[in-house]
């Protein structure tokens, strides 16, 4: 249990998932002390891979080059690659309701790869491994905070962190990943600008008659995008046949597909994407989430940080959400330590604001960019229909463009 005489911290990092755990293995090398709080207990084991039987984490994320360049800085790449992951060289992307394509190659752009398949809970396994061994981070039993409030001690600003098991915490900066439904955000009373898309996301994993030859597909469809994405059911595979799926549709539509069987689902799923894959022949549990747009007006309030989905939260769709949020962490960590080697205070808002600058024009233009293919596939009109087939077209026919496009995705540029 946590003392009852309040423990003070320099940082306390509110969510031990992959975007909170990533900015703890980077303050590693400061003189920072660091706690990491989270409604759940941080897992440090290994997962059980059965080979005869995969199982796969219906949670997956297409990491960037960018992000995939992170973890190897931190150490944890090997143990992440060494369970399964799957490289993507290319991607196809094309409109149901016509002849409008756009095919991405990792080769045109002179990369190895688009990106890369992982289920989260083998990432966050890899980084609360590696959690564990940091001397100048203490992981805290469960913590869910009920209330901040702004104290002084010994003539300093800290925030005062009361849990609903009555434990309390001080800390001089507190850092919110605790994602998208963020209680810190909520106390804290950060304005938000935030819509419902009208649209429900089904996830699960299926095995399909053809291989999936490392490649993502995307298709537009009238109720909504359907994205295959290829996984490996263990490291070194050649097993090209499983993919997780995301089929983001209206909410009728998404009650409707939950309640059919797995065998009628099979054949919808197969139908939808074209046969592209030829049948599915295995389906894992389905599960289905509400779609939310929600972006924070400021990222900084006093002493209190927001990152990842607890700053914004963004259509499904390009695969972007934990990748714009270790984005946002290795910009605080860079401004924290310029802070630190500058003798600055750690919550100092010349430091803090830094951050948000560097990270908020980024995220919003990432936001707005999916917000407008939503509603551009989100139009039937024939005259709509007819213009985004041509404009898909013509950007498939035009490298440097469709190039450009490729390499913003992947975080090079």
């Amino acid at each position: 249990m946590i003392s009852k005489q309040p423990e003070e911290f320099d940082v306390v990092i509110a969510g031990a998932g992959m975007v909170g755990a990533s900015l703890a293995c980077l303050l590693e090398n400061t003189p920072l002390r660091i706690a990491l709080i989270d409604q759940l207990p941080v897992n440090s084991g290994e997962i059980f891979f059965d080979k005869a039987q995969p199982k796969f984490d219906p949670r997956v994320s297409a990491f960037t080059k960018a992000s995939k360049q992170l973890f190897i800085e931190l150490g944890v790449w090997q143990d992440i690659a060494g369970k399964r992951s799957c490289s993507y060289q290319d991607m196809q992307v094309w409109d149901a309701q016509g002849t409008g394509s756009i095919h991405f190659s990792a080769a045109d752009i002179n990369q190895t790869e688009l990106g890369t398949i992982v289920e989260n809970s083998i990432v966050t396994t890899a980084l609360h491994a590696k959690l564990v061994k940091l001397e100048n981070l203490q992981v805290l039993p469960p913590f869910t905070i009920e209330k901040l409030q702004q104290i002084r001690l010994n003539g300093e600003q800290f925030l005062q962190l009361e849990s609903s098991a009555g434990d309390t915490l001080h800390t001089r900066l507190l850092v919110a990943a605790d994602g998208a439904n963020s209680k810190i955000r909520e106390l804290a009373n950060f304005a938000t600008k935030e819509w419902d898309y009208n649209h429900q996301a089904l996830v699960t994993t299926v095995r399909t008659e053809k291989a999936h030859s490392n490649t993502a597909r995307q298709c537009f469809l009238q109720t909504g995008p359907l994205a295959f994405l290829p996984l490996s059911p263990e490291a070194d595979s050649d097993d090209q046949h499983f993919c997780s799926i995301v089929w983001s549709m209206v909410p009728e539509k998404a009650e409707e597909v939950m309640a059919l069987t797995d065998d009628q689902f099979k054949i919808q799923l197969a139908l939808a994407l074209e046969q592209e894959l030829g049948a599915v022949e295995w389906v894992d549990q389905r599960f289905i989430f509400p779609l939310r747009q929600r972006h924070a007006t400021d990222y900084v309030k006093d002493n209190i940080v927001l990152v990842g989905d607890a700053a914004h939260t963004i259509h499904p769709l390009a695969g972007q959400g934990v990748n714009l949020g270790l984005l946002d962490v290795k910009a605080l960590a860079e401004e924290l330590v310029r802070g630190i080697e500058a003798g600055r205070e750690i919550s100092d808002v010349t430091v803090l604001h830094r951050y948000q600058r560097q990270r908020i024009g980024h995220n919003l233009g990432m936001m707005w960019l999916m917000e407008g293919f939503k509603h551009l596939f989100a139009q039937q009109n024939l005259t709509a229909r007819w213009l985004r087939n041509i404009g898909m077209n013509s950007v498939n026919n035009v490298s440097i463009l469709k190039n450009q496009l490729a390499r913003r995705a992947m975080g090079l540029d």
